[in-house]
């Protein structure tokens, strides 16, 4: 036993004399009468209670702190791993695998318990304990990420050995040989499940494919066939989509053990929303296994092109650089319309762009263009008419007349809308003046200038290019942007004959069509769900309510209805968590589903839709032979052994036999504060008790 103090033991020594001198002091003749009628013996009696006692008192002041020591005796500890993946159930002897393996789990406990601590654990991945009811349910092998937890789970313990219980697949992860060479005093013993011999089988091995398609375009699909013992022979592999089949091509295997082969498709996207396709190969006599034969993906498509409606009175040169950058975005679709031809259609149209608004504008068209909340880009040109603007109302005013003035453009370094890069920055120093009117010009208060008017080395407070907010006559508001000047198209021309490229140009303009079109998010009901999980995964869904200050509240009833494939319906309420909302769906099958999820908001109704997916997991369908090989390799890494299944008792009695297993001794320390053991008050009670006591029976008070 240690023990330590915040204060030095040597003021023990004082203190004990000072208790020592105070209990002589109090039993002196001169301070009680009485004691000078005491034998000495019975005086030093009592100078020694008192001492001991204040002594004592005065030891629990100094937070003396005792370390114990404990020697605690561990059995080896043997972890029986069970791979509960699927892939265990791939070969002829299926029937009795697990039954054979609750045979091992009570023969061991009943034969080896003597000897061995035994745990038994799932080990298909991360391990977790065997439960009574456990199946063969796994959708993945990782072998080493099974040794890699159960090394750190018992590191410092007494772990002799683990009982592995495996194919020896494995379709995740690293090679498990790496996991167990960090093993040095714990041997595998494996357990070896399934046939080694290769059947004769045709399979779909692996899909690449897109997550993510955008409508009407054209998305690849390459698909790896293996055909194991097939011979010389022909199959078709189709892919179909609602029953119907879109595609197929002909594979032809050579004449060999095993053939690999590689197919691609272009399929095209031509419906929104989560699209399910089914790879088949066609189904060849005498194949092991048919499961393997067919795959399912899912892709989403996505209708997530922004649209851009370029007006101006006449073609100019300005719109086609405009349309130019914009084009090369696949998720932008431009249109172009002379306002003579317009029909006035703005469905789907995300930013309007009208060149040179006040030339050719009636008031009916301009009001077309204002009456709505869609973001709105203004090139203002030498022919702009300045009354025509003032009448749009937007705060925005242009000089009069037709004095134009050659102008330079300056980037403000305090704009903090979206980022821009030095390269932009500099390409400024040499872009060609812009042409507008002279004069003074009228901004709105809240306006964001990205580019303020230059002239030579003097940058003007006039903006050239600025971003604010306008409202319609029914209170709706939407961005806007404003260029003063034409002949952006010279910029394009300038920086490519200088960097043959137009990297700045482009950046310029896809970043402020990308800043007006993104629409803030005003609705007070929201539902945030991923578009895929896989089946291992746990479903969450977050919900968000927001009052009239756009602040997150949780008095609000939020429910959520599931719409399976088969038609199944699931009617669930969120629960509260924290300032937001939360649902636990837990794992669910694979499949594609359709949710909704509604509630009431200062009595009025709002409702959300969506759908989302659980993809299916086919690795385990892609062995149809044992790998027994990898298992005797980890037995033999870690001086083990290999046996089959069926004779797990060569197993067992092996492990009894093992001289070199044996318990070891651990010591525990523990820390305990002087003042925490009771004996000790216990003691001092008594001691002042035997003073007392003795002082009343000498005759004192």
């Amino acid at each position: 036993m240690r023990f330590s103090s915040d204060i030095s033991l040597w003021w023990l020594l004082p203190i004990l004399a000072i208790a020592i001198s105070l209990s002589m002091w109090l039993y002196s003749k001169k301070t009680n009468g009485w004691v000078s009628d005491l034998s000495k013996r019975w005086r030093i009696i009592l100078i020694a209670l008192r001492s001991l006692s204040i002594f004592l008192i005065a030891i629990l002041l100094f937070g003396i702190i005792f370390q114990a020591f404990n020697y605690k005796k561990e059995k080896p500890i043997l972890i029986i791993g069970v791979d509960d993946s699927s892939s265990m159930l791939n070969y002829s002897d299926s029937a009795s695998v697990k039954k054979l393996i609750d045979e091992v789990i009570t023969a061991a406990k009943s034969e080896l318990s003597d000897k061995f601590d035994i745990l038994s654990y799932t080990f298909s991945s991360i391990p977790t304990t065997l439960s009574e009811n456990w199946k063969f349910n796994s959708e993945i092998t990782d072998l080493s990420k099974a040794f890699e937890t159960t090394k750190n789970e018992f590191y410092s313990r007494n772990l002799a050995g683990v009982l592995l219980l495996s194919d020896g697949n494995y379709n995740s992860g690293t090679n498990p040989i790496y996991a167990v060479e960090k093993y040095n005093t714990t041997s595998v013993f494996t357990l070896g499940v399934g046939d080694t011999v290769a059947k004769r089988d045709q399979l779909i091995k692996h899909i690449s494919h897109n997550d993510v398609a955008f409508l009407k375009n054209d998305f690849p699909v390459i698909i790896d066939v293996e055909g194991i013992k097939m011979g010389k022979t022909s199959t078709e592999i189709s892919i179909e989509s609602n029953g119907k089949k879109i595609a197929s091509q002909t594979i032809n295997f050579k004449d060999g053990i095993s053939d690999y082969e590689q197919v691609t498709f272009l399929l095209n996207a031509s419906s929104p929303g989560i699209q399910r396709y089914t790879v088949k190969l066609t189904h060849k006599d005498n194949e092991y296994n048919y499961e393997n034969n067919t795959r399912v993906i899912y892709v989403e498509v996505i209708d997530s092109r922004s649209k851009i409606l370029i007006l101006s009175s006449a073609p100019h040169p300005d719109v086609s650089a405009l349309k130019s950058v914009w084009d090369k975005d696949q998720n932008l679709e431009v249109d172009f319309k002379l306002l003579s031809d317009w029909d006035r259609n703005l469905k789907n149209v995300d930013l309007i762009v009208l060149h040179e608004p006040g030339l050719n504008v009636t008031r009916d068209l301009q009001q077309a263009i204002l009456n709505n909340n869609i973001s709105k880009l203004f090139i203002v040109g030498s022919q702009s008419n300045s009354s025509s603007l003032y009448q749009m109302n937007i705060g925005v005013e242009i000089p009069a007349g037709n004095n134009l003035d050659d102008t330079e453009g300056s980037i403000n370094d305090g704009f903090n809308h979206f980022e821009f890069s030095e390269d932009l920055k500099k390409a400024f120093n040499y872009y060609p003046p812009l042409k507008s009117k002279f004069g003074n010009y009228k901004t709105p208060k809240d306006a964001a200038v990205l580019v303020y008017q230059r002239v030579g080395p003097v940058v003007k407070k006039d903006a050239q290019i600025f971003f604010s907010n306008g409202r319609t006559e029914s209170g709706q508001s939407y961005k806007y942007g404003f260029i003063y000047g034409e002949g952006i198209w010279k910029w394009k021309l300038t920086e490519y004959a200088r960097n043959q490229n137009v990297t700045s140009f482009d950046e310029l303009i896809s970043k402020t069509g990308q800043f007006l079109m993104v629409k803030q998010n005003t609705e007070p009901f929201r539902v945030t769900l991923p578009k895929s999980f896989t089946p291992n995964e746990k479903v969450i869904v977050n919900a968000t309510v927001l009052n009239a200050s756009l602040e997150p509240v949780t008095t609000s009833e939020v429910h959520f209805i599931l719409y399976s494939e088969n038609g199944k319906e699931s009617k669930l309420q969120f629960g509260a968590s924290g300032t937001t909302y939360k649902l636990d769906l837990g794992n669910l099958p694979a499949g594609k589903y359709n949710w909704k999820a509604h509630t009431t908001i200062n009595g009025k109704y709002h409702e959300k839709r969506g759908e989302f997916v659980v993809k299916p997991s086919f690795l385990e369908q892609s062995e149809n032979s044992a790998n027994h090989i990898l298992l005797k390799q980890l037995s033999e890494k870690t001086k083990g052994s290999f046996h089959t299944l069926k004779n797990y008792q060569s197993a067992i009695k092996e492990l009894k036999n093992r001289e070199d297993f044996s318990s070891v001794s651990y010591q525990e320390s523990s820390f305990n504060e002087l003042i925490e053991y009771f004996t000790l008050f216990i003691l001092i009670v008594l001691i002042l008790f035997a003073e007392w006591f003795l002082r009343r029976y000498l005759g004192s008070y």
